[in-house]
Order: structure tokens, then C-alpha cells, then sequence
């Protein structure tokens, strides 16, 4: 039976990631030094003070993990010391032990007449004690740094979606207020079919609303749906006053638009351009492709709207930029959304957005 090792569970389970890469430190240690004494007229002998040197080197550091830890918290300063002391005891002790290694077991017994030549050499085993330190203080700080950088991202993405939601559910009470009106009026002159119908329509059309995530983007098929459900609703208010007219490229049907981006825009179109005048006007939705990107227009043929600094605005209509504010969360700086002048009269909105499928 084959084992596969799960790389990104261990590398977020820490405790076992430090087994790891310390064991793997020692050995590879170990194998420096063994090729080191090959070029050496060195008895065999020599391997097993190597590997026991190694062992007695990952011995001695497992504490100095628990000693960091305590002083983790510490000022800079603080720190600095107890790793410089916590390096060079731990650097005698691992030289007392070498040097025993190497007497007892290469030299036959040899013993130093002065007992302070068993911490010979011990500033090269500092060195290497400072040099593990710094490692572990290297791999913690990116550890706590890769740690932030997803709970920034993780931060940013819910904080995206709330935005996202926000600006979806900003889309539908001043039509929900309009339809409610429209429905009490169909039953004060009793046409109760006619209100029923519409009941049932803003019940298909809310519930579509709702169950759509505004963070998930669904076929331009399904989103004409939507629109044509709230268009219906807006014809049984203004009857022959709204003029409907569609122009989609069958390959467009199953390009992937964020959901609910169209409604908004047609709202806007009765709100400034079919209320306002007495015999009403049309709305035309255009879909095609061009290239990599996605194509909508929706245009009416209303009164127009004003320019301000160059650029065509509609007064206190938030349609615009909720649509631009959710476009550019979902897409960045990949998407256009341009207002400009109907011919020959009218306003017409333009979408690009890139062209995905599922």
C-alpha cells in the first residue's frame, strides 16, 4: 500500500513541520561532515562520531524551540540576549560532548590533562547554534507573516462579499415600492386577475433576486430570464407605454454575467426615460461578442440625460454605480461601463466585460 504525504497539511500543522525540517537539518549536517572526511585519511571509525555528533547537535537544540517560545514576546533587546546565551551554553555543551566523542571512541580513552581543553573549539559550535537560532526565528517570522497575508485575504474576501451583497439588496426597493403601489391600485378598480398575476411575477422575480449570490455569476440566458420576469412586471404598470425589444447573438446565451447586473440598468431606463414621458418609449437590450469580451447595451429613447464634467449622469440614480461598483469588484480593471447619447434621442448604457463560460 502506497502512502502519498498531504504537503499542505503538514506545512500548516507547525508542530510537525519543525520535527521535520530539524531532523532533516541534523542529517544533512551529518552528511556535509561525512563528505568533508572523505577527503581525509580517516579511519571508518569517524562515520559514527559524525552521526553521533549530528544526534547530540538535535538533542541539544529541541530545548533552545522552548526557550524562543518563552521569549517570544520579548522586547528585541531581551531577545537578542537570550538567544546569544542560550546559543553559546548550548555550544559548550554540544562541544563537551564532541570532543568526548572524539577522544573516547578515535583516541581510545584519550584524556586532556586541563579540564577546560573538553570545551576546545567550542566557538565553532556557537557559530553553528547561533546559525540554527537564526533559522528558527527566520522560518517563525515567515510563518507568522504567510499567517497575516491570509488573514488580510481572508479579511478582504468577506469584506468583498459584504460589499457585494450590500449593493444587490440597495437594487430593489425602489421598484419593489412601485410594484406594491401598481398592485394596490389593480385592486382598488377590482382587476384582481391582472394583480394577482402580478403578485405572482414579483414573488418569481424576489425569489430569484434573493437566491442568486451576488459573488457567483450565472449564463446571460438566465439573467435575460430574470430581466424579462421584471420587464413583465413593469408592463402590466405601464402597458403599451413600454416597448421591449431584444437583440442577443445565440453565442452569447451561455457566457457567465454576474447576477443581477441588468436589472439596475432597465430600471433605470423606465425610471428617466419611459415614466417621464406621456406616450412612453422602447428599451432595447443588445448582447454580442467581440473578441474576448462581452458586449451589452441596453438603450431607450427618453429625454436624454445631463453631462457634467463631460460624462452623461442621471440625477440621484444609483443604478450606475452600484452596476460600476460591483463590476469592479468582481472584475478589477478588466470591464468598461460607459454612458453616452442614444440616437436619436435616448441614453444608452455599455457593458464590456471579458467573455467566460462555465
Amino acid at each position: 500500500m502506497v502512502t502519498f504525504v498531504n504537503w499542505k497539511e503538514l506545512l500548516e500543522n507547525r508542530n510537525r513541520l519543525f520535527w521535520l525540517v530539524h531532523t532533516a537539518g541534523w542529517f544533512g549536517f551529518a552528511f556535509v561532515h561525512y563528505l568533508g572526511s572523505l577527503q581525509h585519511d580517516l579511519r571508518d571509525i569517524f562515520v559514527v562520531i559524525i552521526f553521533l555528533n549530528a544526534y547530540a547537535g538535535w538533542l541539544f537544540t529541541v530545548p533552545l524551540r522552548y526557550i524562543y517560545q518563552k521569549a517570544w514576546n520579548f522586547p528585541p533587546i531581551k531577545i537578542a540576549l537570550v538567544v546569544i546565551l542560550s546559543s553559546y551554553f548550548t555550544g559548550v555543551l554540544w562541544q563537551i560532548v564532541k570532543n568526548i566523542n572524539y577522544w573516547e571512541i578515535y583516541k581510545h580513552g584519550y584524556e586532556p590533562e586541563f579540564w577546560y581543553m573538553y570545551t576546545r573549539s567550542t566557538l565553532g559550535s556557537f557559530y553553528i547554534i547561533l546559525s540554527w537560532s537564526g533559522l528558527y526565528f527566520g522560518s517563525k517570522y515567515y510563518q507568522m507573516l504567510q499567517i497575516e497575508k491570509q488573514n488580510v485575504l481572508k479579511a478582504n474576501a468577506v469584506a468583498h462579499q459584504a460589499q457585494l451583497k450590500m449593493l444587490r439588496y440597495q437594487l430593489n426597493p425602489h421598484f419593489l415600492f412601485n410594484t406594491l403601489n401598481a398592485i394596490s391600485t389593480l385592486i382598488l378598480v377590482a382587476e384582481n386577475k391582472t394583480a394577482n398575476s402580478m403578485v405572482t411575477k414579483l414573488s418569481e422575480f424576489l425569489r430569484y433576486s434573493l437566491d442568486k449570490d451576488p459573488m457567483k455569476k450565472v449564463s446571460l440566458q438566465t439573467e435575460i430570464q430574470a430581466l424579462q420576469l421584471y420587464l413583465a412586471i413593469e408592463q402590466v404598470r405601464f402597458e403599451d407605454r413600454l416597448q421591449l425589444y431584444f437583440n442577443i447573438n445565440e453565442d452569447c446565451q451561455a457566457a457567465l454575467v454576474p447576477s443581477m447586473i441588468l436589472q439596475p440598468l432597465a430600471e433605470n431606463a423606465i425610471k428617466h426615460a419611459i415614466a417621464v414621458q406621456e406616450q412612453g418609449g422602447c428599451i432595447t437590450i443588445s448582447v454580442q461578442r467581440f473578441a474576448d469580451d462581452l458586449l451589452i447595451e441596453i438603450a431607450d429613447n427618453g429625454p436624454g440625460a445631463d453631462i457634467i464634467d463631460g460624462n452623461l449622469h442621471r440625477e440621484r440614480g444609483v443604478g450606475l454605480v452600484n452596476t460600476r461598483e460591483r463590476l469592479q469588484a468582481l472584475y478589477h480593471e478588466k470591464f468598461s461601463l460607459v454612458v453616452s447619447h442614444n440616437q436619436p434621442t435616448g441614453v444608452k448604457v455599455n457593458l464590456r466585460m471579458p467573455f467566460e463560460l462555465n
